[in-house]
């Protein structure tokens, strides 16, 4: 149906993927990585979606200063002869509200309010391009109504690793047939909690995507933290001008660190202001090496790198990432081996959400080299 006029992705690539280390690293963090062997990382993957809705000059990624060259390189397409950023760079680490704030306030400075934003994480996977086209049109159509709207992924078990949005009353919108009102959003429940969530049929996960239209957005952070509000439009006004490095420098650092969850949904929601649209595509935010290795063996895959040098016997379900040496895995079933030139992760698939626990370890130690 081609792009959506008006529209503007916007991709908030940040975090150091501390679940997936040692492969993922604060220099090299998973979005930069083709952890699924398609030949493209997991950033190119997620622009590779949006632009068939966008066009290749409405996407923004917001990313740590430290990563921008990498993710130019990555994505030569969004270099244009207009001479805009489309690679916005932030200093430092202030949460998901100051990152897709500073796109919106750009966003709204240079095209102006009326314009449309959505927000996609660049490391998530996503199957069925045609169920995730359509929910992003019935997304914009909920926006421009007036609605910040989020995306519900369809539940597939009661899982505690995530945060759930409770669905209300239908929309009414024409143009987002499917979209309906917002109850409100919960935090990652406990497994009882969770199943009882799902037993209703009012629950979906909470996919970390939203759309609104970019005033709408900062109407709602001027009213919830003005502040951060006025600092974002500060640094906006001077993002295309020679004052962008002096004015970042004096007001990012004092910027409200804070997710945009917090910031914005979860009040909005509260006051009758939030949509939700049911994503019925599949969707996982590769969180951990549990979740890498169900997606490898949903494509008959159990390792990463060469074949050639992992040997699994007895070994149902291990996932083995080997680097140079071969790797032998012989009875130890779920076992998740990585191998790297300078550190070696053994765990298990049931253990997979504590890896962040070596990370924080090692620095403790005082290894930054190994981050």
């Amino acid at each position: 149906m081609g792009p959506i006029p008006g529209f503007h992705a916007v991709v908030p690539a940040g975090g150091a993927g501390t679940r997936l280390w040692p492969l993922s690293r604060a220099g090299r963090p998973k979005f930069l990585l083709d952890l699924l062997g398609t030949g493209r990382t997991l950033l190119q993957g997620t622009v590779d979606r949006l632009v068939p809705l966008t066009g290749p000059d409405n996407v923004l990624v917001v990313t740590g200063a430290r990563h921008v060259t990498a993710v130019a390189e990555q994505l030569p397409e969004l270099a244009t002869a207009d001479g805009l950023d489309r690679v916005l760079a932030e200093p430092s680490p202030r949460d998901s509200m100051a990152a897709i704030g500073l796109a919106a306030a750009v966003l709204a400075h240079r095209y102006g309010e009326d314009v449309v934003l959505g927000s996609f994480a660049a490391d998530h996977v996503i199957d069925g391009a045609a169920a995730f086209e359509q929910t992003v049109r019935e997304a914009v159509g909920a926006a421009r109504a007036g609605y910040v709207v989020t995306v519900g992924i369809g539940a597939t078990e009661p899982s505690t690793a995530f945060g759930y949005v409770r669905s209300g009353t239908p929309l009414g919108v024409a143009d987002a047939p499917s979209a309906r009102h917002v109850v409100a959003f919960t935090e990652k429940p406990d497994a009882d909690t969770a199943a009882q969530y799902l037993s209703t049929g009012e629950y979906s996960w909470n996919g970390g995507m939203f759309v609104a239209g970019v005033g709408v957005l900062l109407g709602h952070l001027h009213a919830q933290l003005p502040a951060l509000h006025d600092g974002l439009r500060s640094i906006a006004a001077a993002w295309d001008t020679p004052d962008r490095e002096e004015v970042l420098a004096a007001t990012w650092p004092g910027l409200t660190k804070i997710a945009i969850d917090h910031a914005i949904a979860e009040p909005v929601a509260a006051a009758g202001g939030v949509a939700v649209v049911p994503g019925p595509f599949g969707w996982d935010d590769l969180g951990d090496f549990a979740s890498l290795a169900s997606l490898l063996g949903a494509q008959g895959r159990s390792s990463l790198g060469d074949d050639a040098l992992v040997l699994k016997v007895d070994s149902d379900g291990a996932l083995v990432a080997a680097g140079s040496r071969t790797v032998s895995v012989i009875g130890v079933p779920g076992a998740v081996v990585v191998d790297t030139p300078d550190a070696v992760l053994v765990t298990t698939r049931e253990r997979a959400q504590e890896v962040k626990a070596a990370v924080d370890a090692w620095r403790a130690r005082g290894r930054d080299d190994l981050l």
